[in-house]
């Protein structure tokens, strides 16, 4: 019996690990296991790694060495900047404004700050998951201390205007956050460019370790601490470094930025290798997002007709491993807030659509069996209506 090929097109929620990052990482583990706060020669050498590492992903965004915390990952940057900024500065307002598509670590953070006291604005997104920088300019006020805008979205791949609300908020007391955990190492970011004030990156996205990221903190910024105990980080998080992670963090995000045209082409190429493929086909689909202008690995695709939990049961029996973007709870999936948000409660695209994401390992005659399969799969699913 031939053994099933089994295809993983879900980046976007996870990225294996690169088998350079595993090498670096094990030899890390074996030879540099002292604290980076002991003063002997063991800590030393740990301390020399985390100096090299914070230095080397400050330099990928334009930053200084001094203005990178190192996280746990992406969730714990988002909350430590949105807490920590606002602890900080509630005495000029207690006004954040937010969008409706943001990743849940932002949106659950906002929750919370509202029942705190503080007023948040949501701002609406058109058809393609963009804001208009004047809805961002009416909802600005003088007590807004926050504003939190993701760099790409995670469902859709939409890249939002980063650089023009920077210099928005220029202008204004205002401090500019933005999670760019699936645009770093794809996207070109520069902080002080697109004057961003606080960044938040995670290293699971680009084939590093999980439980690692930063956060980027301009050097003027004062932040509260989230956890309290040591003076790691420059008082800033306290807790011991993990040292092997933060190394295979680097190397990963060395090579993500390397490889970085030849990986924006390569991916192009899936989405036009998986569209053709379609058309070829004469499957009926409709793609969410902006054609042009987005995340070169992200893909989501709207199939009239079909249903999502059942396109992905599917998918998974041929041995192909996407995702909804979305939460499953007791055997229902909930529609996408993303795509709610673009489309409104009662369309058929928050039932029916699928993210395809590509990344490390992917070859063009996996996303062609992509493809194929998931033409017999819509075929099959909409001759049993």
């Amino acid at each position: 019996m031939k053994q099933l090929e089994h295809i993983y097109v879900d980046h976007a929620a996870t990225s294996p690990m690169h088998p350079k990052v595993i090498e670096k990482m094990l030899k890390v583990m074996q030879q540099s296991y002292g604290n980076p706060s002991s003063i002997h020669s063991f800590g030393r050498q740990a301390r020399k790694i985390i100096d090299t590492a914070r230095s080397s992903l400050a330099l990928s965004i334009g930053a200084q060495e001094s203005e990178i915390i190192f996280t746990s990952g992406g969730t714990e940057a988002d909350n430590h900047a949105i807490f920590g900024v606002v602890e900080s500065y509630q005495k000029k307002g207690k006004h954040i404004i937010t969008t409706k598509i943001e990743h849940h670590a932002v949106l659950y953070a906002c929750e919370e700050l509202e029942k705190k006291g503080f007023e948040v604005t949501y701002l609406p997104v058109n058809k393609f998951g963009v804001i208009d920088l004047e809805d961002l300019k009416t909802a600005l006020r003088e007590d807004t201390i926050l504003v939190t805008i993701m760099y790409g979205n995670n469902e859709v791949g939409t890249i939002q205007p980063i650089k023009e609300i920077g210099a928005i908020l220029k202008e204004h007391q205002a401090l500019f956050h933005t999670d760019a955990v699936q645009a770093y190492g794809i996207e070109n970011i520069h902080v002080k460019e697109q004057h961003i004030d606080l960044l938040s990156v995670s290293s699971h996205k680009i084939n590093g370790p999980k439980g690692i990221g930063f956060l980027y903190l301009e050097k003027s910024i004062q932040l509260s601490p989230r956890l309290f105990g040591g003076e790691q980080e420059r008082k800033r998080r306290a807790g011991t470094e993990n040292v092997p992670a933060v190394a295979g963090f680097q190397l990963a995000a060395e090579i993500s930025i390397a490889e970085r045209q030849e990986k924006r082409q390569k991916y192009q190429d899936f989405k036009k290798i998986l569209l053709d493929v379609l058309k070829k086909d004469k499957i009926a689909f409709k793609q969410n997002g902006l054609i042009e202008n987005m995340l070169p690995h992200v893909l989501n695709i709207s199939f009239p007709g079909t249903n999502v939990e059942a396109l992905l049961v599917n998918l998974d029996l041929a041995g192909i491993a996407a995702s909804s973007g979305s939460a499953c709870t007791a055997g229902a999936i909930d529609p996408s807030h993303v795509l709610v948000s673009m489309f409104g409660h009662d369309s058929e695209r928050t039932k029916n659509s699928v993210r395809f994401s590509f990344g490390l390992n992917n070859t063009e005659e996996e996303i062609k069996k992509v493809g194929s399969e998931l033409s017999k799969i819509v075929r099959s699913l909409k001759s049993k209506q």
